[in-house]
């Protein structure tokens, strides 16, 4: 299978569902949104090594919830494509709920504002947190712009995920600087 085809080099681009819309479309964007995510998610795992095993089989879950949510960006909801996508549920933002929860209990408690940064894996997943907060964005703007196509649970789920997602990120790099001894930076006002 080759890589490129050529179709898109006059700004086109094919939606899972088979319709050719803009690459500036709005829907594109939210796809690339997630997209970027997932990367900066493969780099937070690379980063990571094998620091913490469990850690990177949660995160790769993630991308693959991203996947599932980026196939329904890319799908007209009244497609006949649709049909095979798995629906898009609560489960995984309650999953990241509980590994937030996890996390939270091995920190201390946050008695400030901190600086992204510290150990390279909790500057990545503070990038990975602005990414995120950046597709949660576009998907409220893509559901607000487009309410009749851009409605029911599945998006719903999405925006929970991504929101809640936001926020395991911020754990996330509070928790990679104390897997590798690293002291958060306090902001100093």
């Amino acid at each position: 299978m080759k890589v490129y085809t050529g179709t898109g080099d006059k700004g086109k681009t094919s939606l899972f569902s088979g319709e050719r819309i803009g690459k500036s479309n709005h829907r594109i964007e939210a796809c690339g949104d997630a997209d970027e995510l997932n990367s900066v998610i493969g780099a937070l795992v690379a980063a990571l090594g094998d620091a913490d095993a469990p850690l990177t089989l949660e995160l790769r879950q993630i991308q693959a919830d991203l996947f599932a949510i980026g196939a329904w960006l890319a799908t007209t909801a009244d497609s006949t494509a649709a049909a095979v996508l798995k629906p898009l549920s609560d489960a995984p933002a309650r999953r990241l709920e509980k590994s937030i929860d996890r996390m939270d209990a091995a920190l201390d408690p946050l008695k400030h504002f901190i600086l992204p940064g510290g150990h390279t894996t909790a500057a990545w997943a503070h990038i990975a947190r602005t990414v995120c907060r950046r597709a949660e964005r576009r998907l409220v703007a893509l559901t607000a712009a487009q309410p009749d196509e851009f409605r029911g649970e599945n998006y719903e789920g999405a925006l929970v995920f991504l929101n809640r997602l936001s926020d395991y990120f911020f754990v996330l790099a509070r928790y990679c600087n104390k897997l590798h001894n690293v002291a958060d930076t306090a902001w100093e006002p």
